[in-house]
């Protein structure tokens, strides 16, 4: 009688599964550590606009507003501007990350295709937020002099943060679009002009006509005139609800057009 001896089979290796937010959390810090390092970048997301806010007060100001209360006019238009600059930043380096190799070596982990530019997003959100308080301090110490309550300075931060938060999450998924960290430089450089197109500098009733209908239905405009109000009690009307609408929809189209941006470009389904 012949005995047979079964051999016993080697198991594949089990793949660990990760937590709900395990890769979130791993590139959150990743590109937190990348902005300490890159101190330029945060000192130009600082420099540019407090520059700029400077030379529309001091040099501009007086021929704009002869009374010298063009710094409280100015200054929610310079905050959006900041965080433009600021925002601007994540476009190169999430086209970096696409284009230097490193992605190749994550599409191996059973990585959620929003984790790399969910890190990106939150650390551009907080640094932004940093870069935006220095720049109201020297507002305040060139004269800006706010009416606003506590709660409505709560609300100012809330819907600057919403407005970092959409327009970070469109610079994402512009650096995915791009093809190099130069073409996404450019591109994202066309969006830092919106805010000239709008109630940030001038009225938008001294602007051409043809100017007018623009400034008025581009979502900067809502955006700034909201912060206008609850800063120095201007009306508001219903730009507050245009504001957040406007808000809610760049991020929802830019974080589903960003989601099947980098799966196509990473070649994972």
């Amino acid at each position: 009688m012949t005995t047979i001896t079964t051999l016993p089979t080697a198991s594949a290796p089990v793949r660990a599964e990760l937590g709900p937010f395990t890769a979130e959390s791993t590139f959150i810090a990743r590109s937190f550590r990348h902005s300490v390092r890159d101190i330029d970048a945060m000192l130009m997301a600082v420099l540019l606009p407090t520059m700029l806010m400077l030379m529309f007060t001091f040099i501009f100001g007086n021929a704009i507003d002869p009374s010298g209360g063009y710094v409280d006019y100015v200054v929610p238009g310079i905050i959006l501007l900041c965080a433009g600059f600021g925002a601007s930043s994540t476009a190169i380096s999430v086209s970096r990350d696409m284009t230097t190799g490193i992605i190749d070596r994550f599409r191996t982990m059973p990585l959620r295709s929003g984790a790399v530019t969910t890190g990106h997003v939150v650390a551009s959100l907080a640094r932004n937020l940093v870069a935006t308080g220095v720049v109201i301090a020297v507002a305040l110490l060139v004269g800006f002099r706010p009416s606003a309550t506590p709660l409505e300075w709560l609300a100012v931060f809330g819907l600057v943060a919403l407005y970092i938060l959409a327009i970070t999450y469109l610079f994402a998924a512009i650096g995915l679009a791009a093809s190099s960290p130069e073409a996404a430089s450019g591109y994202g450089f066309i969006l830092l002009f919106l805010p000239y197109l709008s109630s940030a500098f001038v009225p938008v009733e001294t602007m051409p006509g043809w100017l007018q209908w623009i400034a008025e239905n581009q979502p900067i405009t809502p955006v700034i005139e909201t912060i206008r109000g609850l800063l120095m009690g201007t009306p508001i009307g219903d730009s507050a609800w245009w504001a957040i609408g406007w808000c809610v929809g760049i991020v929802v189209v830019s974080v589903v057009w960003g989601g099947w941006l980098f799966r196509r470009r990473a070649g994972r389904r």
